[in-house]
Parts: C-alpha cells; sequence; structure tokens
C-alpha cells in the first residue's frame, strides 16, 4: 500500500471520487485525475459530455493519452469518428502535421502529430477538441494549431476538468473545476 496522501473529492457525472494530491512546485499542489482503467468514470463523463458537445459536430480530437478512452466512449455515444493526436512520430504516419507544445506533466516541450490518414478526416470538419484537464491551455494551443494547419473547423473545446483559473475556462465545456492549491489551501483532506 502506498503513502497516504491528502486528497480532493470530486464528483463527476454523479460519480464520487478522491483525488491524491501532488507537489508541483515547492507550495503548490495539484488534485491528479487519471481516467485510465476507470470505466465507470469514461462511461459517465462520456455520457454527460455527449449531451453537452453541440449537435453539429462532426469529429472528436484528442491527445495522447490519458483522454484516449474518453474519446473512444465519446465516438460511441455520438456516433462521431474521433482522432488521435500523438505525442511521437512513427514512420507510418506518411507526412503528418505538427505543432509543439509545453507539457505541465513534464515541464518539457512536447509535440503533438496529426496522422497523414486523419488530416482529410479533420480538413472542412466540425471538430471538438476534448482532454481529460485543461490546465494551462498549452495542450489546448497545440491541438487548436493543428487543427487549424489541417483545415478543420473547431466549434467546442470539452473536458472532464478545468484546471487553475476559473475564468480563463469559461469557454470550455466542463463538467467540474479543480483548484490549485497553495499552503492557504484548506479543502483537501487525508485519505
Amino acid at each position: 500500500m502506498g503513502p497516504k496522501r491528502e486528497t480532493y473529492t470530486v464528483e463527476i457525472a454523479g460519480l464520487v471520487r478522491h483525488l491524491p494530491l501532488f507537489e508541483i512546485a515547492p507550495g503548490v499542489r495539484i488534485a491528479i485525475f487519471n481516467m485510465l482503467g476507470d470505466t465507470e468514470v469514461v462511461l459517465a463523463a462520456a455520457k454527460e459530455l455527449a449531451r453537452r458537445i453541440p449537435k453539429e459536430a462532426e469529429v472528436i480530437v484528442t491527445p495522447e493519452a490519458k483522454a484516449i478512452p474518453l474519446a473512444y466512449q465519446l465516438s460511441i455515444e455520438t456516433g462521431l469518428p474521433y482522432v488521435i493526436l500523438r505525442k511521437s512520430y512513427k514512420p507510418y504516419m506518411g507526412e503528418a502535421l505538427s505543432a509543439e507544445t509545453l507539457s505541465i506533466t513534464t515541464g518539457q516541450p512536447q509535440t503533438l502529430y496529426l496522422d497523414e490518414k486523419d488530416i482529410e478526416l479533420v480538413r472542412g470538419r466540425k471538430v471538438v477538441l476534448v482532454d481529460d484537464v485543461i490546465s494551462t491551455g498549452s495542450t489546448l494551443q497545440a491541438m487548436r494549431l493543428l487543427m487549424n494547419k489541417a483545415g478543420a473547423i473547431v466549434i467546442a473545446e470539452a473536458a472532464v476538468f478545468t484546471e487553475g483559473e476559473r475564468a480563463k475556462w469559461r469557454h470550455i465545456i466542463a463538467l467540474g473545476h479543480l483548484p490549485i492549491f497553495t499552503a492557504n489551501s484548506k479543502n483537501a483532506k487525508k485519505e
């Protein structure tokens, strides 16, 4: 069994989860939401997001990796195809498009790639960008840039959670918001 960590309790489409807090900078912690392996959360979040995304959407676009099950389930719920923007280039991706961003998770530059086979799927189509958590917006910015390069029309951006400055994310279709915890935060508890 791992160490006892403080947690932050959230509700996701009627389900309760206790997210562990991890320090990302001295005195600054974030609640880590990882839906990989949590089928119940993926199903509930996708069902709720499917109700909220615009009906005129034609394609769902998501970055690799934690949001992949969400995009897959959203595809099932909506009947729309989905595209995964990859984090590494493979030769079979052909003449892929790319855009660089700074990852909040690693603190390192990260490149997203749109596989050659997916360019025609998004070109001229109305797309919804989907991620698990939108925090700094850097991944979202790279996703927008790639869609622009491919000639897609971004009509909405969605996530299970936004994080940080709430006002910055008013335009995001989200199921909840995660605060950033500092030494003065009083809304976490030991599990």
